[in-house]
């Protein structure tokens, strides 16, 4: 018979934990954060946990959105249900607009993905943001799994990660000198498993392109992409239409596909559970240039 109650926490409810704390501590710390949004299911669970954080009090700082202008309307539509009920500042960073102020340079072979790197610098710089909440994970990709939870950036909004400050028994360094700023990672420690688990106990509003559903796509470099303006075919590609997810969004033009037939949260969860690629790693065409790509961006300034 059980004379006292079990006050242990499930692996969800740790992680919650852990991710409310540095919300709150951040909060505390820092004279501007910012809560980089994108609308994909990561900064969804992000931003679901500021929620918690502060309730019932509103979300104390803004959203930002690095928009490539190839971004999956779904997704766009998606940031703007959450942005809207929880009465947010959204702050769109428009690449196109940058291009056109010359705050970065479109040569025809860049990506729209490497350009907002200088979009996102700008930004954090016009705004005078100290601090900007990210939803990368560990797991997601190996020079993500170099981060710390606070992410030093230095006055040229560049990562070193040799020299990042220990973090030890869960206590941040926030210190910063003029110029400098903070990425930090809430999700450090959550799996793709513990998003779509935390997903369907929440109940949390994701992009419908998440499920499984019906696209016209080609396939070039081993993925799928979406038939699109944006996306012209090459000699020798053809589109198609098929029952396709996607695992993780960006900009259209690079984010892939897989096909899938899972259409509800314990469907996706037994797909991931044996899936033997990360999300990045299947679907991110950017992600593919090199094996230090994501790496060589993020000493840049990349999220």
């Amino acid at each position: 018979m059980r004379t006292h109650a079990d006050y242990r926490l499930s692996q969800l409810d740790e992680l919650e934990s852990e991710s409310i704390h540095i919300f709150r501590e951040v909060a505390a710390e820092f004279e501007k954060p910012v809560l980089m949004f994108s609308g994909g299911k990561d900064s969804i669970v992000m931003l679901r946990l500021a929620e918690k954080a502060f309730y019932p009090a509103r979300i104390p700082f803004p959203v930002l959105q690095v928009d490539t202008g190839y971004d999956f309307p779904e997704v766009l539509a998606t940031r703007d249900n959450w942005v809207n009920r929880l009465g947010l500042r959204l702050i769109v960073a428009s690449v196109e607009e940058a291009i056109k102020d010359g705050i970065v340079v479109d040569d025809g072979k860049t990506s729209r993905n490497r350009l907002q790197i200088g979009t996102l610098l700008h930004v954090i710089e016009e705004n005078g943001f100290t601090a900007a909440f990210g939803g990368g994970r560990r797991d997601e990709e190996k020079a993500r799994a170099k981060e710390r939870v606070y992410s030093h950036r230095d006055d040229f909004g560049q990562w070193d990660p040799k020299n990042q400050r220990p973090e030890l028994w869960n206590l941040y360094n926030g210190k910063l000198h003029e110029g400098e700023h903070m990425r930090v990672f809430p999700l450090s420690n959550w799996t793709e498993l513990d998003i779509w688990h935390y997903i369907g106990r929440e109940g949390i509003e994701i992009p419908a392109i998440y499920y499984a559903h019906d696209r016209r796509v080609f396939r070039r470099d081993g993925m799928l992409l979406s038939e699109s303006e944006y996306n012209p075919l090459r000699d020798g590609e053809v589109v198609e239409e098929k029952r396709v997810r996607f695992r993780t969004v960006g900009d259209l033009t690079l984010t892939g596909c897989v096909e899938s037939t899972a259409s509800t949260i314990p469907e996706i969860i037994d797909e991931i559970a044996v899936a033997r690629v990360t999300e990045r790693g299947a679907t991110r065409g950017d992600d593919r240039f090199s094996e230090a790509a994501m790496e060589d961006r993020k000493r840049e300034g990349y999220f």
